[in-house]
């Protein structure tokens, strides 16, 4: 299975990326040795209205943050909490890509959704990707599924330090491996049931 994990905050070092980076360690744990990671620190996808990402001109970024999804079974999404949602970047990202050039991005695949918080938040961003993302799923008639467990990353920077190594409480830990662990079954079982022919 491939799996790819996005820290989509634009800033470097992010709180998104802490985690990221933690997660791709514990799925590698659970013996997924196939975890690609894409940080938004390089993002460069102009703005809805003033340009659109071009299929055959992508930039590098643009360029390895598309191959990456491409090729995953299972995305995850770690989503900053900016003013109690989702980043303009992410929104953005989703309507650039949601068009008929893209379209196989949305397409037999599982996405997952972690909410990241420096306090005690996250569930909001999370939640509110499921729904952008779920519509995308419908408006382009795709096969895909949104796994029902989000996660909220509260207190990252306690938790996890710059390099995105686990310092913190125990609880965060198993919690997130719980997430890592529903995350790939869910991916593993999309995975077996598409591969039966709808009559």
């Amino acid at each position: 299975m491939t799996i790819t994990i996005i820290a989509s905050s634009p800033r470097k070092s992010s709180n998104s990326l802490r985690f990221a980076t933690y997660l791709k360690s514990v799925l590698t744990e659970l013996g997924q040795n196939d975890v690609r990671l894409i940080d938004f620190a390089h993002y460069d996808i102009p703005f809805v209205g003033t340009d659109s990402v071009h299929p055959d001109m992508p930039t590098p970024f643009q360029q390895e943050f598309i191959t990456a999804w491409e090729a995953a079974n299972l995305v995850i999404f770690a989503i900053p909490e900016y003013n109690w949602t989702t980043t303009p970047q992410f929104d953005n990202a989703i309507h650039q890509l949601g068009g008929q050039a893209f379209k196989h991005l949305f397409n037999d695949k599982v996405f997952a959704f972690a909410g990241i918080s420096s306090g005690r938040g996250g569930r909001q961003p999370a939640l509110d990707a499921t729904t952008v993302v779920n519509k995308m799923i419908s408006f382009s008639n795709s096969y895909s599924v949104v796994s029902p467990k989000l996660y909220e990353s509260h207190e990252t920077a306690i938790n996890l330090d710059e390099s995105g190594h686990f310092q913190g409480h125990e609880i965060y830990a198993k919690t997130v491996r719980a997430f890592a662990e529903y995350s790939v079954n869910v991916a593993q079982r999309w995975s077996v049931a598409s591969l039966i022919e709808v009559k």
